[in-house]
């Protein structure tokens, strides 16, 4: 059973240079594209939440998981076409460029649908 990081730095400093590199990069863009969220570890993963958690990261032996949920993959389908994705997960895969554009991008929709959400909620109360 892996270990559970008790916060994003702790987990960032389980990996090699290289891939926290990645995972730094990852971490950069989505506070960049959604300031306004908390940064949590959840799933035993880096994770950012606002009124729900958005999205989350998570490193793999080839590829950096990528997981804004289903919602978050359906709308970017065309955009993700390169990329091996499911239901609610993306791979990037580590010997290719991250696609910082696109990874705000879905962050922002992420936080935007969470926004929507939140106000239809509130108003049904």
């Amino acid at each position: 059973m892996n270990p559970k990081p008790s916060s994003v730095e702790e987990y960032l400093s389980w990996y090699a240079p290289d891939v926290r590199e990645k995972l730094e990069q990852m971490r950069t863009t989505i506070l960049k594209a959604i300031p306004k969220a908390k940064e949590v570890i959840s799933y035993s993963m880096p994770a950012y939440k606002t009124t729900e958690v958005l999205v989350y990261f998570a490193a793999a032996k080839k590829h950096i998981g990528f997981y804004p949920t289903n919602s978050g993959v359906s709308e970017f389908k065309k955009e993700l076409e390169p990329y091996v994705t499911s239901k609610g997960a993306i791979q990037f895969p580590m010997d290719q460029p991250l696609p910082f554009e696109l990874i705000a991008a879905i962050s922002q929709f992420r936080f935007l649908e969470a926004e929507d959400r939140a106000k239809l909620k509130k108003k049904k109360t």
